[in-house]
């Protein structure tokens, strides 16, 4: 396999020479001044590497040699704390005073510690119930903001002929709104109800959960004319589990032990950015 190591600080020669060594490689190639890769790398050496790169604040990744990003055909993402760097549902709870209540559940949810997603998703929204609509323009304009290297990530996915798909546990508010200033392909979410300008604390529709996820990208597949091992799913929470096990490569994004174990890859440290750097 292809070893890359990326950290969002130069990596300097004096890591090349015990890298090659953990891996028990073959030699180290610079792709940039963030990231080398090991040809004929061993994945069993994980746990040293693992050591290593944690000491040093390194991401690293096993890929097949030859594999190219034009290899496949769909990039799927999760949206809160995955594309954005807030979670929406917690933030929107801010302005009627209950951010605190609604993120310990939101995170618990991701954790995996509640199982039904159903459940969780209308504990936290039953608690917005009154709170006037305006907050969700609120949270985009001032709180909602782009992953690291959201924006490189995507050019150089959409350069290399993938299509993108936005699917949330949140939103059709945000979604939307990405999905045009962001010229996504696809975006699926769950839609709050809103009466006379206000949310009732429900959501209209069938519920964005983890099955629902893993549905869209298979779906998604389908009507592009691929097959899901065509597909990159990243994510970070328990919800996108399913999704990510569709997919023919798994990214978790400073995502929760339970999802970093499950996926293909797992950026900690460096930018979304850093898918690019694996191919």
């Amino acid at each position: 396999m292809n070893l890359v190591i990326q950290s969002l600080t130069p990596i300097g020669p004096e890591h090349h020479k015990p890298l090659v060594g953990l891996a028990r490689g073959k030699r180290a190639t610079v792709i940039d001044t963030h990231a080398i890769r090991i040809d004929g790398a061993d994945p069993a050496q994980r746990g040293d590497l693992d050591v290593y790169c944690h000491t040093h604040d390194l991401d690293y990744a096993f890929v097949e040699p030859g594999r190219q990003l034009r290899d496949f055909g769909l990039l799927t993402m999760d949206m809160d704390s995955t594309l954005i760097t807030i979670e929406c549902i917690d933030e929107i709870a801010d302005f009627c005073g209950v951010k605190a209540e609604v993120a310990a559940i939101t995170e618990a949810s991701m954790r995996g510690e509640i199982k039904d997603f159903n459940e969780s998703l209308a504990r936290r929204v039953a608690l917005l119930k009154g709170l006037d609509a305006s907050a969700l323009e609120r949270v985009y304009d001032e709180r909602l903001h782009l992953s690291l290297g959201a924006e490189r990530m995507l050019a150089g996915a959409k350069a290399a002929g993938l299509k993108t798909l936005l699917v949330s546990g949140g939103f059709t508010f945000f979604t939307e709104k990405l999905r045009t200033r962001l010229g996504l392909d696809f975006a699926h979410a769950n839609t709050l109800e809103i009466v006379d300008g206000k949310l009732t604390g429900r959501v209209t529709g069938e519920i964005v959960d983890a099955e629902v996820k893993a549905r869209t990208l298979r779906e998604t597949c389908a009507q592009l004319g691929i097959e899901p091992s065509r597909a990159i799913a990243m994510g970070d929470g328990s919800n996108d589990l399913e999704m990510m096990a569709a997919a023919g490569l798994s990214v978790a994004f400073r995502a929760k032990p339970i999802v970093r174990e499950a996926a293909s890859v797992a950026f900690d440290r460096v930018g979304l950015d850093g898918l690019l750097r694996l191919f």
